[in-house]
């Protein structure tokens, strides 16, 4: 754990699911303090007190309502489902604002879940970017690994594929997979997370398929 680490806070909106507390027990045990947020600030303290029991009692965790959690932050991760993607970021915009938002949400629709079916916007990220303003750095992450890699000490097999606004949040978003323990690419502009987000419904598929639980991408012939 390191003072520069701890100068750091994360918010993880919406991060009472089992990906939100996968990324939470990862950068918490990275020496981060991280904030679960959501709706209901009860939810949030249950979360955080599960991943405490996970860290032996060592990391700093906590728990509050959604608002509190983003005012909090200096950078907010969201993991909530789509269906409720535009009300959160809603009302959280103000909360955000100046702050680097990582978008994990993907744009699943049941119950065709397997089948890609992207919002209007373009992505969920891209719908994100349209609600925060522009005067918000955006990027997407983490939508291709799943939450069983998360909960696990041991490295994943599979990529994080990072898009963004810029290069700089594309970096800073990198920093963060790398904390987590997982290594990161940077995939480009905002407007390709229509693909990396796409490619989660690809692999939920792949899963029922073959009988999988844990389909992944790696990215090959490239080092860094």
């Amino acid at each position: 754990m390191t003072d520069s680490n701890l100068l750091l806070t994360i918010a993880v909106l919406g991060g009472t699911g089992k990906e939100g507390k996968g990324l939470v027990y990862r950068w918490a045990k990275a020496g981060y303090r991280v904030i679960i947020g959501s709706r209901s600030a009860e939810k949030a303290i249950a979360a955080a007190n599960e991943v405490k029991e996970m860290l032996n009692g060592e990391g700093s965790v906590d728990g509050m309502g959604n608002l509190e959690a983003a005012h909090e932050a200096n950078i907010a991760v969201l993991t909530v489902p789509y269906a409720a993607h535009r009300d959160t970021l809603e009302a959280l915009k103000d909360e955000l604002k100046g702050k680097l938002l990582v978008d994990v949400t993907v744009p699943l629709v049941p119950p065709k879940v397997a089948t890609v079916q992207m919002p209007a916007a373009g992505s969920a990220a891209q719908e994100a970017k349209q609600i925060v303003g522009d005067d918000m750095q955006v990027c997407a992450a983490f939508q291709n690994i799943g939450y069983d890699h998360l909960l696990k000490d041991s490295g994943a097999e599979c990529d994080v594929l990072v898009t963004g606004t810029s290069k700089e949040a594309r970096a800073e978003t990198i920093k963060l997979v790398e904390a987590a323990g997982l290594n990161g690419w940077d995939a480009g502009p905002i407007e390709n997370s229509v693909v990396v987000e796409g490619m989660t419904s690809i692999l939920i598929g792949i899963n029922k398929k073959y009988g999988s639980t844990h389909a992944g991408i790696k990215i090959t012939g490239a080092s860094k």
